[in-house]
């Protein structure tokens, strides 16, 4: 039995753009990309803006067509599935959103936001899918009271939480957070990172950490994939990534986190001298 949950092979996505006087051009915005995903692992991807990480969540997410390469899911090549089989897909891969207030329906309680996926998926959770909501909200800090209110009555933090309880709805076995904590105080961020870990310990499932602050991935990834220009340029386990980074990409990266433990950067320093 193999314990990698979701494996990427070459995926490469190329858009046709129309320059001056409508001449067309192709930009490669992820070409070549692969990584693997194992059962209750964080993969963290990260890298600058444009790198092509975000492109690459989408295409795992189904939310995007990848132009080449293969992706398949417990064994099984669902790169071009459709119909019932992108459903099933659909239910076990959920995406948690940069920014939740333009992710979520404003027109929907928060009741009816976390009620649609189960009608979607024709869940029928014992005791009925409105309580089934209310410890759904409970389960991620949120006030189960709150169910009747609107997103725009929520902080960011508290809409945050929403749209994390919407992708556990179903009860996936992979989440994608893209840029889910960056938008999010400081002091905000650290306490969702700390529900994502928690509900990861809870229930078991898997994380694709999209991300361009590696402060943030370190506390969270046990792996993790370092992109430029659309290609993985360094992936392995973090403590090596961090504290042996064989590509100039990667350590520049690193010399941009801000330091609050002199020790860590010194053996760091020590390590890639």
């Amino acid at each position: 039995m193999t314990d990698i949950l979701l494996s990427a092979r070459d995926l490469t996505k190329r858009f046709t753009t129309r320059g001056p006087y409508g001449r067309k051009s192709e930009f490669t915005a992820v070409d070549g990309v692969s990584f693997d995903v194992r059962l209750g692992e964080t993969l963290a991807v990260v890298g600058e803006s444009g790198s092509g990480k975000s492109t690459s969540a989408r295409i795992v997410a189904k939310l995007m067509e990848p132009t080449g390469g293969v992706l398949e899911f417990e064994g099984e090549d669902v790169t071009r599935a459709t119909g019932a089989r992108l459903a099933h897909y659909r239910a076990n891969v959920q995406v948690v959103f940069q920014d939740p207030f333009s992710s979520l329906n404003p027109r929907h309680t928060v009741e009816r936001i976390l009620m649609a996926p189960l009608e979607y998926q024709g869940i029928a959770p014992a005791g009925g899918r409105k309580a089934y909501t209310r410890e759904l909200m409970e389960r991620v800090g949120l006030n189960p009271d709150h169910s009747q209110r609107y997103p725009a009555q929520f902080s960011g933090g508290q809409a945050q939480r929403i749209g994390i309880a919407r992708a556990l709805a179903v009860n996936p076995k992979l989440v994608i957070c893209d840029e889910a904590v960056s938008a999010l105080d400081v002091s905000v961020q650290a306490q969702v990172i700390e529900l994502l870990q928690r509900l990861q310990r809870e229930s078991g499932f898997s994380y694709v950490f999209i991300a361009h602050d590696l402060a943030v991935v370190r506390q969270l990834a046990q792996r993790v994939a370092v992109m430029s220009k659309g290609r993985i340029v360094e992936q392995g386990p973090c403590e090596q990534v961090f504290n042996r980074p064989d590509d100039p990409y990667t350590r520049t990266l690193l010399a941009a986190i801000p330091r609050i433990n002199p020790e860590w950067e010194r053996r760091r320093r020590a390590a890639t001298a």
